[in-house]
């Protein structure tokens, strides 16, 4: 946990992505040791990743706004339908088996992959976003981030770039959606968790207290340090990196999946 936790703090700035990317299948892997019950690894994992991001984001947005990289019109219409879909997505997680959300991580996972393998952070595209917009991808957003415990900024920066949103601020706003996403999405597991009755060693809920409390503080650090980054060097080598360790990562969760 402690080493997997500054890549997540580093990453969580330096794309705005949260680190739900990097932590959900270390906790999943983690827990999985631990013999945590098989049924609701998945939950667990993502609840707990979840509420790791919620600080960590929280710095991330912060440092962003000092370079001014923070657009709060963005937020207010996006942000609220970001919120119904998380809720909607929490709900679909808890009535799902593990295997399945390994599945759909695995999956979303390959999809992420690809986008920084083949997309150049320089590509403006000017597009008028209007309400309509808003609203659709701010629920689809958030849907599909709640059952993976990431923020959605691999969504949300290149739909903030198609409508003509410069790269820092994109990433900027999609870290504050993030921040949005993390908190509830983090609420929703926790009273998914009671509403189930589990009983999963030293959790609320699928809040795991020692991951949680173990996270904090170097994430934290270390998304300051990813957040300032990102204003004063090139994206495009590191993103590529990070678009292949993905493909591990969701290869390894296919195989999961086939002998879960």
């Amino acid at each position: 946990m402690i080493l997997t936790a500054f890549p997540v703090g580093f990453f969580a700035g330096y794309f705005g992505i949260g680190g739900g990317l990097i932590s959900v299948p270390v906790l999943f892997f983690i827990f999985e040791a631990a013999d945590v019950d098989n049924n609701y690894l998945m939950h667990l994992s993502v609840g707990t990743s979840f509420s790791i991001i919620i600080l960590t984001s929280l710095v991330s947005v912060l440092t962003h706004k000092k370079h001014s990289a923070v657009d709060m019109n963005i937020i207010k219409i996006y942000g609220a339908f970001v919120i119904i879909g998380v809720f909607s997505g929490t709900l679909m997680a808890a009535l799902l088996k593990t295997k399945f959300l390994v599945l759909f991580f695995a999956v979303v996972v390959y999809f992420f992959g690809g986008y920084l393998l083949l997309v150049n952070q320089e590509i403006k595209k000017t597009h008028t976003f209007k309400l309509y917009h808003k609203v659709i991808f701010g629920f689809i957003s958030g849907f599909i981030s709640a059952p993976m415990g990431v923020t959605g900024a691999m969504m949300n920066v290149p739909i903030l770039r198609y409508f003509g949103y410069p790269i820092s601020v994109a990433i900027g706003s999609a870290a504050t959606i993030g921040l949005i996403t993390a908190f509830f999405g983090s609420l929703g597991f926790m009273i998914s968790g009671f509403a189930l009755n589990v009983s999963l060693p030293m959790s609320i809920g699928f809040i795991n207290i020692p991951a949680f409390l173990i996270f904090i503080p170097i994430t934290t650090f270390m998304a300051r340090f990813g957040a300032n980054m990102v204003h004063t060097t090139d994206k495009n080598k590191t993103q590529r990196m990070f678009g292949v360790f993905l493909y591990v990562i969701g290869t390894l969760f296919l195989i999961r999946f086939l002998d879960l």
